[in-house]
């Protein structure tokens, strides 16, 4: 059976709290998908090596679903 595909605004943008977009609007707004699907790379780097967000690592399976959400092509 397939997985559904990952969407931004019902997967991946309530992961982002209302502290982390906050504290990155200076450089990369979390509530866009624009700016999210621009800068993923970067993100997903930052996941995965835990600098993301500032006070804490994301569980692995979040980590997952954002790089899946890249995988299957950024959906909005």
């Amino acid at each position: 059976m397939a997985q559904q595909a990952v969407s931004y605004e019902s997967d991946i943008r309530p992961l982002f709290r209302q502290k982390d977009h906050d504290s990155m609007l200076k450089h990369i707004d979390l509530w866009s998908y624009d700016d999210v699907r621009k800068h993923q790379a970067a993100i997903l780097g930052r996941l995965r090596n835990g600098t993301m967000p500032c006070d804490g690592a994301w569980p692995q399976e979040q980590v997952n679903l954002f790089q899946r959400w890249i995988g299957d092509g950024s959906a909005p």
